[in-house]
């Protein structure tokens, strides 16, 4: 099984189409999962700060984002393997961090959704968004050190978790960090009275 790791990792990272498409399918595989009706329901019964998108808008921009950032690690992979080892090794060695990191920032990606939409909890998924975009920050860093492409494909993956950070942050606060279904519920018949 540890022999394998590295020729899976090595496969998946050095060949761009896996690299693309794996983020794609975990981010829309965790999207249906959250079901997707309820959670533009209760997205659009919280109260919100200004400038909030409309629900139709993230699965577009989280694919674009997603296939960026697969990319990006594939080209930052690639290019720091030492040349014996970017085609085809018989026995990869990790020697890069880029998998680690990246598989490190793509686990706390997908954990934000069911923090958020099936937790409910904005304090939980406001910690996780502050760790993501630190450990973007500095994948960024390094995938700028080794490739500027790479590291270019990172930033408008950084400028949305920027704005989906301040999102987090303004609906918690606005809704006093409880967006439980019955404090919706609540909400929403009394804002029917009034």
């Amino acid at each position: 099984m540890t022999t394998s790791l590295p020729h899976l990792t090595h496969a998946l990272f050095t060949q761009p189409t896996p690299s693309i498409l794996l983020p794609i399918a975990l981010g829309t595989g965790i999207g249906y999962s959250t079901r997707p009706t309820q959670t533009k329901k209760t997205y659009l019964s919280m109260k919100q700060p200004p400038l909030r998108p409309p629900p139709w808008v993230f699965g577009p921009v989280w694919t674009a984002l997603y296939g960026l950032m697969g990319y990006a690690a594939h080209r930052a992979y690639t290019l720091s393997l030492p040349p014996s080892l970017s085609s085809h090794p018989p026995t990869p060695t990790p020697t890069s961090p880029i998998p680690l990191l990246y598989t490190l920032q793509l686990s706390l990606n997908l954990a934000w959704m069911p923090l958020f939409f099936t937790l409910r909890r904005p304090g939980l998924a406001l910690l996780d968004i502050g760790a993501l975009v630190g450990l973007n920050s500095y994948l960024a860093y390094r995938y700028f050190a080794i490739d500027s492409l790479a590291g270019w494909c990172v930033v408008p993956y950084l400028a949305w978790l920027g704005f989906a950070t301040y999102l987090n942050a303004g609906v918690g606060y606005l809704n006093r960090w409880d967006i439980s279904e019955s404090t919706l519920a609540t909400r929403e018949a009394l804002g029917k009275r009034e």
